[in-house]
């Protein structure tokens, strides 16, 4: 980001904040790495030719990662309206753009895999464990809990997404690589700021602390199967698998939720 990027460390911390909550840094985060591609990747990028089972596991893992953009996509559409200040909501917003575009580039890739009918495709190939989160996602969107909805959203639920999308892109094919990397680097920035957002309030009013637990309970069984499920399904022998979930409870801890 050149020398405005350096140049925001220096800003005092509400001063910070609205600099990288802005429509102008998130222009220039995204400028940096979608200049000159096309759905995601370089034109150049040639395919790589798939063995059948390969192109199979590879449809299975992209119809999934459809159905967690779609969850972020609506999530941070419902989070808009509920947001508690304007830097959030703008912020949002530039999420909506990213979540929209991250589905894009995925349904673009599961058509030139050569699927016809997504939506029959995607239905058919739907993790339960992740269709159950993202319905207790929205469950407490349209509650309007806006603690508990970021929390959701932007810590467990984008946590999950760039640990699966690290794993995936370090054995995907080129092409599928290059969509996988532009998507963790948005990640990295949606991660960010629940997690800022989280921490500040956690510092102000330590009582929602529990409750927040208690929905970390409830939805920790339903990432890390999905964590599990996925990395099956991409053929990733399980001596070779991380540990499950790292991203995930490093993030949390973080925000100081141990076991």
């Amino acid at each position: 980001m050149g020398e405005r990027g350096g140049e925001v460390h220096s800003l005092e911390p509400d001063a910070f904040l609205k600099e990288v909550h802005s429509f102008e840094f998130w222009f220039q985060s995204v400028e940096g790495y979608l200049a000159g591609s096309v759905y995601g990747h370089r034109p150049d990028t040639a395919e790589t030719e798939l063995s059948e089972s390969d192109r199979e596991r590879l449809i299975t893992a992209l119809c999934n990662y459809c159905i967690g953009e779609t969850a972020a996509l609506e999530g941070a559409s419902g989070l808009v309206v509920i947001a508690p200040n304007r830097e959030s909501q703008i912020f949002l917003s530039t999420q909506v753009v990213d979540e929209g575009r991250h589905l894009e580039v995925l349904l673009h890739r599961l058509r030139e895999l050569g699927v016809t009918d997504l939506e029959k495709e995607i239905a058919s190939r739907a993790n339960r464990s992740l269709l159950t989160f993202k319905r207790r996602l929205f469950e407490l969107v349209a509650g309007k809990d806006w603690e508990a909805s970021i929390f959701a959203q932007n810590v467990i639920l984008e946590a999950m997404e760039f640990s699966v999308f690290q794993t995936h892109a370090e054995r995907a094919d080129p092409l599928t690589r290059e969509i996988l990397e532009g998507i963790i680097k948005d990640e990295r920035r949606h991660m960010g700021f629940g997690e800022n957002d989280l921490g500040r309030r956690l510092a102000a009013t330590p009582h929602i602390r529990a409750r927040l637990a208690e929905i970390k309970r409830q939805l920790d069984p339903l990432i890390l199967e999905t964590f599990e499920d996925t990395l099956s399904d991409l053929g990733v022998p399980r001596s070779e698998r991380p540990e499950l979930g790292r991203s995930y409870l490093a993030a949390v801890e973080r925000l100081g939720f141990t076991e």
